[in-house]
């Protein structure tokens, strides 16, 4: 999926996660083949996972393993500096996310789906849904605690999934001790969403809206008027009945 282009589609595209190793597990190949296809990526972390599983030891590592997760994706990382477990739908979370949507000019946007037994996910959904109403393409991602989940749109990424393997391997403190993102649980998710898009191995999503641009439309040169029979308004002198 390339918004419907072929090729290069030099597209701005913004994947947005609540914790380090989110975005990587939701939709780390499709990034890849974003890249693959000349796209710029960035992955904007909402907060440092400072909750996740592990002592102290193991949580302070997480912001160099996300910065390398970043590398192997070849994104850019921005950091949303919001506490973990205490994200919240509001004000200031969905104005972090309307910054960074400007700076990037992204067109198209990866998020937690809205239906989500973590709070984080729910609120980073909430809230990146509210900065993003004027976007084209809003994609979600599937999480291990997302509850409802019905994907009707699908990125072919067997070309991707040992890449988004190594980039979910960078974060060892969560892999280590979670079965939730074992290699195998990934490729058989990978699998699983495969057959059902007719392909080997794909990565779903839950579409908000998703616009297809079948070809590049050249700017007019100056607006148009437009034509007065799909004017909702009569034009003066028209009869009317």
């Amino acid at each position: 999926m390339d918004g419907g282009r072929t090729g290069s589609t030099g597209r701005s595209v913004l994947a947005i996660g609540a914790h380090p190793d989110d975005i990587e597990l939701g939709c780390g190949g499709a990034l890849l083949a974003h890249v693959a296809a000349g796209d710029t990526v960035t992955v904007l972390v909402v907060t440092g996972g400072e909750n996740g599983p592990g002592d102290d030891l193991r949580t302070a590592g997480r912001r160099a393993e996300q910065e390398r997760a970043a590398g192997l994706l070849g994104a850019r990382l921005v950091w949303g500096g919001l506490h973990d477990c205490e994200v919240a739908a509001d004000s200031t979370t969905v104005r972090r996310i309307e910054q960074v949507l400007q700076s990037t000019g992204a067109d198209l946007v990866y998020v937690h789906a809205p239906d989500d037994s973590h709070q984080d996910h729910r609120a980073v959904a909430g809230a990146t849904l509210a900065a993003a109403r004027r976007l084209p393409r809003v994609l979600h991602y599937q999480s291990p605690s997302t509850l409802t989940f019905t994907p009707t749109v699908y990125v072919d990424v067997t070309a991707y999934l040992t890449g988004k393997l190594a980039a979910l391997a960078a974060h060892a403190s969560q892999v280590e001790m979670s079965a939730m993102v074992e290699p195998d649980a990934v490729v058989a998710s990978a699998r699983h969403w495969g057959a059902h898009a007719r392909i080997g191995y794909a990565e779903a999503f839950q579409p908000t809206r998703m616009v297809l641009d079948l070809a590049p439309a050249p700017a007019p040169a100056a607006p148009e008027a437009v034509p007065a029979a799909w004017s909702l308004t009569p034009s003066t002198g028209a009869r009317i009945g």
